[in-house]
C-alpha cells in the first residue's frame, strides 16, 4: 500500500498539485472539518460508490487517524484504483480545513 504523511500532502496542496482526496470519515466527523476539495464518501459507502471516481486517476485517501482509509485504499486497489493513505489522518493534518 501506497503512503504519504499529512505533511506531504500539505506540501503538495502548497504547491498546488491538484490532488484527489477522498475523506471516508462519517458525517459528524467531517462537519468538524476536512481537507479543502476533498470529496466525502464515508467509508461503509465506498463499495457502492467507487464508480463516482475516475479510474483513470489517483487518490489519496483520508479518516480520522489512518486506519479507516487505509480499508479504503485496500478495497479500491483490489478494484484497479491508484490509491494512497494518508498516515495519521486527519489527527496529523496541520494545514486548512473547510
Amino acid at each position: 500500500m501506497k503512503t504519504l504523511t499529512a505533511n506531504e500532502v500539505k506540501n503538495l496542496l502548497e504547491q498546488e498539485e491538484e490532488l484527489n482526496i477522498v475523506d471516508v470519515r462519517e458525517d459528524d466527523e467531517v462537519a468538524q472539518g476536512m481537507i479543502p476539495g476533498a470529496k466525502h464518501i464515508p467509508l461503509g459507502s465506498i463499495e457502492t460508490r467507487a464508480n463516482e471516481l475516475d479510474s483513470s486517476k489517483e487518490y489519496i485517501m483520508v479518516c480520522r487517524s489512518g486506519g479507516r482509509s487505509g480499508r479504503a485504499t485496500q478495497l479500491l486497489e483490489e478494484k484497479g484504483y491508484d490509491v494512497t493513505n494518508m498516515e495519521g489522518g486527519m489527527m496529523s493534518w496541520e494545514g486548512p480545513t473547510k
